[in-house]
């Protein structure tokens, strides 16, 4: 694969676009302390870039509750952190976007890629709209319709399928082990935002380093 191939970019958006995730663990720390599982550093980085009802089943399994609940009621603590969480996302505004993922995003469409959304967050619609970022992406998958969420390629493979194009023509924007490993198994590029993300092809330490030069730098 070459940087020369790609016509489209495929973002998560948690950690990538907006720092959503702090909501995300604010949310889950609330129900993790109301089913008696110990909130930790390494629960809260397990749960990155991971959908909703296997974040729950790794919170009750960390605490050795996994068969304390019926379905029901698994899903019923899944909405109630997912409530939880909106009340939080309600605050967002063009000013939580992290720095220089605008001009990232402006860069691209004024060099003609395409842009879609590939986030385990069924609310990505929800949290661009607060951002006022909805007009720059051409699509964005439905984790709902997904059989597997990541690290599972699916989400990546139908970002590309979405977009009419190759696995080969489409690089995927993530800051989770898990994103990376999902967009590795789909075939594509992979930009890595953060730490010990080894897997990525490329890496950035923080969204303010990321432009399509560097980019392309890493991968020549």
């Amino acid at each position: 694969m070459s940087f020369a191939e790609i016509k489209a970019f495929a973002f998560d958006l948690d950690g990538v676009i907006a720092d959503t995730a702090r909501f995300h663990g604010q949310a889950w720390h609330q129900l993790a302390d109301q089913v008696g599982t110990e909130w930790t550093p390494e629960l809260a980085d397990g749960l990155k870039g991971v959908g909703r009802m296997d974040s729950l089943e790794m919170i009750l399994k960390a605490g050795g509750h996994e068969n304390d609940y019926t379905l029901a009621e698994k899903e019923a603590l899944a909405t109630q952190k997912n409530d939880n969480y909106l009340r939080l996302v309600e605050t967002l505004t063009p000013a939580d976007i992290l720095p220089g993922m605008q001009a990232f995003l402006d860069e691209l469409k004024a060099q003609g890629y395409r842009l879609i959304l590939a986030s385990a967050s069924k609310n990505a619609p929800k949290v661009l709209g607060y951002l006022k970022l909805s007009e720059y992406f051409e699509d964005i998958v439905d984790p709902a319709k997904l059989a597997h969420s990541k690290p599972a390629p699916d989400i990546y493979l139908q970002a590309a399928k979405q977009l009419g194009l190759q696995p080969n023509q489409v690089i995927g924007v993530e800051d989770a082990q898990a994103g990376i490993q999902a967009i590795k198994a789909a075939g594509e590029l992979a930009i890595g935002i953060g730490d010990n993300l080894t897997d990525a092809d490329v890496t950035f330490a923080t969204t303010a380093e990321v432009s399509l030069a560097a980019i392309a730098s890493q991968l020549s």
